[in-house]
């Protein structure tokens, strides 16, 4: 039998502290999802000023990213490479830039999702969060 390492209640609360630093810091209005290796929600905030959509696309970005075990901007670029077919593909959401999976040794722990902003500002949102927990 296998063993992973999970994410605990202290490192998402650390993830989101530090994402949410750091769209504060650059005045970026965003919502924040953080799920697990499943797609499960674990953490969410919408910041103050935040459009009311894109409390539905940061946890669409996390997830995909979760469940594909690789940034959400991926699909962005497949699809936008003309293989629009792509977009049919079961569970997979928000296949946007700005879902970024958190790895440790191989495996995916979860990921964190961020819309509000310019997608790469998003992922940089996202991957400021990953930094608190050193990975």
């Amino acid at each position: 039998m296998n063993t992973k390492a999970v994410l605990e209640f202290a490192d998402v609360a650390a993830i989101a502290a530090a994402a949410q630093a750091e769209a504060i810091k650059n005045n970026w209005a965003v919502s924040i999802a953080i799920v697990d290796d499943g797609g499960h929600l674990l953490s969410f905030q919408r910041l103050d000023g935040a459009a009311p959509v894109s409390a539905h696309i940061a946890p669409g970005k996390a997830r995909t990213a979760a469940l594909g075990r690789r940034e959400s901007k991926i699909y962005e670029d497949v699809i936008n490479g003309g293989r629009a077919s792509f977009l049919s593909a079961p569970t997979l959401e928000a296949m946007l830039e700005g879902g970024v999976p958190i790895m440790k040794d191989g495996q995916c722990l979860g990921a964190v999702g961020v819309s509000g902003v310019k997608s790469t500002e998003d992922a940089q949102v996202a991957k400021a969060g990953i930094a608190a927990i050193g990975l």
